[in-house]
């Protein structure tokens, strides 16, 4: 038997028998590194979450959005006896962005025919509280407004139009919109939303995988990327927080925002943000954000008044607001606004007959958004608003500012301005364009300042004439000179020379005023000379009565800067801008009473509600009696003297009072003046200072004639104070019986006026007695 041979042993190389313990040895070090880079990765995201909940909270616990102060205009009161005619109203009504429509079932239409219009006001939240939007009947007589009524035929005590959007107070904020909390928001409109741009909104939590995957699907079907993945969530946190860029890291903090928000906020909150914050459209360098001021811009009504058509819309636009702009590409608009109908009606928002009722709907879209600019306003706006504010609150608390400015007012002066210019150029040859004014208009029984013009062209920003146009004021200055005088009791039926008069002027040289036409005129009454604009006879008269009474009676009127005390200055040779020259005529308008010039009726802030009030201030700087005797002989200079073409300029039976002004070589034309409660200053003149062939008669006073004829205000019955009595004077101020020819009616002081005349030429007066003489109790005589 063969004896077998015992298997051969195999034997492990050393080779492999070390490579062992290497594998072994990298496989724990790659899973070492693997764990500690996890944990630091872990760390990371742990420090990186804790950052980005920081920067969440914070933004959306604070201020969510930088919302600049919005400035308003002044809100029209609507009731029987305002003093607004039906023209006037209609062109306000235009101004705001109401449209002239066949129905007034919407907020912000209006129908005018015959002497009634129908109005369907927009609601607003003012600073004493919400004014809700309601359809109105409204009759208008010459004078005004007659009657208003409800649509049930009952009538309405008082009312309130929305103020005009005038814009920011610093308008380099790019964003703008109007906030609105959720349950204000129409419901449609909300649900509307979450079904077009994620119908999932209640389900997730920040991020929607089926989302994704629906838009991943659609878009490898399609061929290119139609439908995007982001919930509505997320697409809040890139317009909050993040950048446009398309870039991973943007999109995973997207996500990883959108978790933490969700986890701290409920979904109301996102979903009223997300409504508030939603950019819808561009104006110029505004952009609009949120469907609140998308309703204004779009469709000049608010937004709890939008149709469905309309509602669908503005839905619409997200997706693409330029591209579906409906201004620029209407078509493309409509066709995405019945896509986003088709929808609502497959989800069963809306039945079929609201979706063809819809379908049929033009865009409906507004002509213009209802706002305006007036950067002279503004201007001084921001002047009084930097003295309570600081920049930054007022770039980004939301503060709504109500101010004075009067939008009939302002519209009015800027064409009328615009207009008188180019015909007093014309007439007088002179190059086009070439002439420059400013014009302030206040409301003399509160200091509103209605209307502020600073360039012949209104709507141009630059130089602010009105309020830094240091211009002399020439004979602006002479109703001081006269108040001064009657303070000292001089009566304006007594007589003051015109004859040449010389006065040293304190540096050793001598004044010699002339007349502008070169001539004296005798012995004229202080009426006549303020009437006339003597400059002989004032600058007798204020040395007369004392250089420092009158300057004493300037700084009264509101001459707040520094005036030199010279003679001079009496007859104008002092620099003055056209708002100063309005706050100084404004105490003559205001009775006596000094009211400092106001922008302002209150400010609001969106969570606290009022927060300042402006309300009218004065200081009794004068007694009533002599501003009262003032302002007639301010009426003669419209009457008989260098303002007298008012006389065929204006109705017969209005009530004016003013003051021309003109300085040496015709370089600036000036009327200051009153009537109603309205008060103009109207300035006229070239840039350089140089010459014109103008006085205030020929420049500037047309163009305050053309505005009032314009505006009409509403004429006020005048009375005299209790201690003013009226005497019949002649020529020569003598007082005499009313039945003589050439006499005329002047207010004096009770006690103070001149004896009585027995006859209209004589300086005999009647006897101090009790007894009459034959002639007077046979005639009936006093």
């Amino acid at each position: 038997m063969a004896k077998k041979t015992p298997p051969k042993s195999k034997k492990t190389p050393a080779k492999s028998k070390k490579q062992a313990p290497q594998r072994r040895h990298l496989w724990h070090s790659i899973v070492s590194i693997s764990i500690k880079l996890g944990i630091v990765v872990g760390c990371i995201l742990i420090f990186w979450m804790i950052y980005l909940n920081a920067v969440v909270k914070e933004r959306f616990e604070g201020r969510r959005f930088q919302i600049p102060a919005r400035v308003y205009s002044e809100a029209q009161e609507i009731y029987a006896g305002a003093p607004i005619r039906q023209t006037e109203f209609v062109q306000l009504l235009s101004q705001l962005g109401y449209r002239s429509t066949q129905s007034v079932r919407q907020e912000g239409r209006y129908i005018s025919s015959g002497n009634q219009v129908s109005v369907f006001t927009r609601g607003f939240r003012f600073w004493d509280g919400e004014e809700q939007g309601q359809r109105l009947n409204i009759s208008f007589d010459p004078s005004g407004i007659a009657k208003v009524t409800d649509i049930t035929g009952k009538s309405v005590l008082l009312s309130r139009l929305d103020p005009l959007y005038m814009g920011q107070v610093y308008p380099g904020v790019a964003e703008d919109r109007v906030l609105y909390r959720l349950d204000e928001m129409p419901e449609t409109l909300v649900l509307g939303l979450l079904l077009v741009e994620d119908d999932g909104f209640f389900e997730h939590y920040g991020v929607s995988i089926r989302g994704i995957v629906r838009a991943l699907m659609a878009n490898i079907m399609s061929g290119r990327v139609s439908q995007g993945g982001s919930t509505l969530t997320q697409q809040l946190v890139k317009n909050l927080y993040l950048s446009s860029e398309k870039k991973i890291t943007r999109k995973i903090n997207e996500a990883l925002m959108s978790l933490i928000l969700e986890y701290h906020f409920s979904k109301n909150e996102i979903l009223e943000t997300y409504m508030n914050e939603v950019y819808v459209g561009q104006q110029g360098a505004r952009s609009i954000h949120g469907f609140g001021l998308a309703a204004q811009f779009f469709f000049a009504t608010t937004l709890q008044d939008l149709d469905i058509h309309q509602q669908a819309l503005l839905v619409g636009l997200i997706k693409g607001p330029s591209y579906y702009n409906p201004r620029r590409n209407p078509e493309r608009a409509t066709k995405r606004r019945n896509t986003v109908l088709e929808v609502w009606l497959d989800k069963g928002l809306i039945n079929d007959a609201e979706y063809q009722s819809a379908l049929k709907s033009s865009l409906d879209v507004a002509d213009k958004p209802g706002q305006a600019s007036f950067p002279a306003f503004m201007d001084g706006l921001r002047r009084q608003l930097q003295k309570d504010y600081r920049k930054d609150d007022l770039m980004a608390e939301g503060l709504s500012i109500f101010t004075t400015l009067s939008p009939v007012a302002q519209t009015t002066i800027e064409q009328q301005v615009a207009v008188g210019l180019t015909d007093i150029e014309r007439q007088h040859r002179l190059p086009n364009q070439s002439l420059q004014s400013a014009a302030v208009m206040t409301r003399p029984s509160t200091g509103d300042v209605l209307a502020v013009l600073g360039d012949r062209d209104g709507r141009a920003s630059g130089f602010n004439r009105a309020l830094d146009a240091q211009r002399s004021v020439g004979s602006l200055m002479k109703p001081a000179v006269y108040l001064a005088a009657i303070e000292k009791g001089y009566n304006l039926s007594d007589l003051i020379s015109d004859a040449d008069v010389t006065v040293g002027a304190g540096d050793g040289t001598m004044w010699q005023p002339k007349n502008y036409d070169k001539t004296s005129h005798g012995q004229p009454m202080l009426i006549d000379a303020m009437a006339n604009s003597y400059n002989q006879a004032t600058a007798r008269l204020g040395m007369e009565v004392g250089l420092a009474n009158v300057f004493n009676v300037m700084e009264r009127l509101g001459i707040q800067d520094n005036v030199a005390k010279v003679p001079a200055v009496m007859l104008g040779a002092h620099g003055m801008s056209p708002m100063q020259v309005a706050q100084m005529y404004q105490t003559i308008a205001g009775n006596g009473f000094y009211t400092p010039l106001n922008y302002i009726r209150a400010v609001s802030h969106p969570d606290r509600g009022l927060i300042q009030r402006f309300d009218l201030s004065v200081k009794k700087q004068f007694e009533p009696e002599h501003i009262h005797i003032l302002q007639r002989a301010m009426h003669e200079v419209t009457v008989t003297g260098t303002a007298r073409s008012l006389q065929w300029r204006l109705p017969k039976d209005w009530w004016v009072a003013g003051k021309t002004g003109t300085t040496d070589d015709n370089r600036d034309a000036w009327f200051a003046g009153l009537t109603g409660d309205r008060q103009l200053v109207v300035w006229v003149g070239n840039d350089d200072n140089s010459p014109t062939p103008l006085t205030g008669s020929s420049g500037a006073l047309p163009i305050w004639a053309k505005v009032m004829t314009v505006l009409r205000p509403i004429q006020e019955r005048r009375t005299l104070p209790a201690n003013v009595v009226l005497v019949d004077v002649n020529n020569a101020g003598r007082n005499v019986p009313d039945w003589c020819d050439d006499v005329r009616s002047m207010p004096f002081i009770n006690g103070k006026e001149p004896p009585r005349g027995l006859t209209c030429h004589s300086n005999e007066t009647k006897p101090d007695t009790e007894e009459s003489t034959w002639l007077q109790k046979l005639f009936g005589r006093p």
